[in-house]
């Protein structure tokens, strides 16, 4: 009893002053959040799926102050990529910076406008996959989100935009706590790229709920960081229907702390998600990535792939759970999560899961943590590579197979060389 009243007194004391929704739709479906929130009160360190991460600072009144980094001179992410600029400042959105809200195939509102529209398709979507997601395993810092959440994008793709899509988040603000909800719904046949980055606020609490339908496909790509003092909690929600196909990869440099969920389902058959990241954390850095995948459809694939470099005392945390339900035969899912611990004071902590009711699968997960091998470095130190050089170049080729879960190589080039400059900087 004492650990469930404190979890509901951190709640009472989050929710304390703050209203519901901004009218129309948006009230009743927040205030459902809310409901569901209650009996679960905010995330403790003795939670199972938080017993490797410390959700304090990510569930305190006020976030703990974040001092702003300085980018300048920094060309940022996706920087020469043509695109629809959407620009957040401090979890705001900022229509001045942004670029007009009209592309070929697609409608996008901000959440504050689709609220205030009676009948808008976002009322069918707004909170529904978080909800589901709350199942088997309890998600509150979502829920927390869909409640209280006023800033976000509700994204309708009927087409195939001959640009992607790209939220860039800034920080103005050392004391920033942004609340971001975006919807993003594919019709059948309908494709997209949304591409973020930036570190959005001093704490960032995120949720990005996705529907792909029948034969549609999503590629989504985004890069946190590098201010080194952020925290992050981010979660998606996917629904993949028949056919269809969701790819996400993230690369993470820097930040305090970060905890990234993705909780997707299969659910018809022949449907495709595919689950990337790559981490580089150096000194006071602790990331987690908590992955659910559910198959419910036939011959379904899934692939999660996740690679951290650390040093410096840094932490990684990867929690990964494939579920094949009964009848989803044939599927194929395929589950690895390695490390690169570049001293003896970083860790690497690792659940991998499966559950299977189905027959007739292909399975399989795996995971390691190892230093740089000296036989590779000694090969290439002998061909006349500086020490300095030939680390980064061993430390490119291990994040490289979740580099590789990126279709478009303009893009794959840019994290590319985001890490190259990350892995220059520090060299000592």
């Amino acid at each position: 009893m004492g650990l469930l009243q404190a979890k509901s007194d951190a709640l009472a004391a989050r929710l304390a002053g703050r209203t519901l929704g901004q009218g129309g739709w948006l009230v009743a479906v927040q205030a459902a959040a809310l409901d569901r929130l209650r009996p679960m009160g905010l995330p403790g360190k003795r939670d199972e799926y938080w017993r490797y991460t410390d959700p304090t600072s990510l569930t305190a009144v006020e976030p703990p102050k974040a001092d702003l980094f300085d980018t300048k001179g920094e060309a940022r992410p996706f920087s020469a990529i043509d695109r629809l600029k959407l620009v957040f400042v401090d979890g705001v959105f900022d229509s001045v910076q942004s670029d007009p809200l009209a592309l070929d195939g697609v409608e996008i509102t901000p959440l504050a406008d689709a609220a205030g529209t009676e009948g808008h398709w976002a009322a069918g979507l707004y909170g529904m996959l978080e909800a589901c997601g709350q199942s088997p395993v309890e998600r509150p810092l979502a829920a927390l989100n869909t409640a209280l959440a006023t800033q976000g994008m509700m994204i309708r793709v009927t087409g195939r935009p001959s640009k992607p899509i790209s939220m860039i988040y800034l920080c103005t603000s050392d004391t920033s706590d942004a609340i971001l909800h975006h919807c993003v719904k594919l019709a059948p046949g309908a494709e997209l790229t949304l591409l973020e980055n930036g570190p959005a606020a001093a704490r960032l609490n995120k949720v990005l709920e996705v529907d792909v339908g029948e034969g549609a496909r999503l590629h989504h790509v985004r890069t946190q960081g590098r201010d080194h003092q952020r925290r992050a909690a981010t979660h998606i929600f996917g629904s993949i229907a028949a056919g269809a196909l969701f790819k996400s990869f993230t690369l993470t440099a820097n930040g305090r702390l970060t905890r990234n969920e993705a909780v997707l389902e299969l659910l018809g058959d022949d449907a495709v998600a595919h689950v990337a990241g790559a981490t580089v954390g150096d000194g006071e850095f602790h990331h987690d990535d908590t992955v659910f995948i559910t198959h419910a459809g036939q011959r379904c694939e899934s692939r999660q792939v996740f690679k951290k470099v650390l040093k410096n005392g840094a932490v990684g945390v990867f929690q990964g759970k494939i579920l094949v339900k009964p009848g989803a035969q044939k599927t194929d899912g395929y589950q690895i999560s390695q490390s690169l611990l570049l001293d003896e004071d970083s860790q690497f902590l690792a659940k991998p899961e499966l559950e299977i009711y189905a027959d007739d699968v292909k399975c399989s997960h795996g995971s390691t943590s190892g230093a740089i091998d000296e036989t590779a470095l000694y090969y290439l130190r002998s061909r006349g590579v500086p020490l300095k050089a030939a680390q980064s170049l061993l430390v490119l080729a291990f994040l490289a197979e979740a580099i590789d879960e990126i279709e478009d190589e303009a893009i794959a080039d840019d994290i590319r060389d985001r890490l190259e400059g990350w892995l220059q900087r520090h060299e000592h």
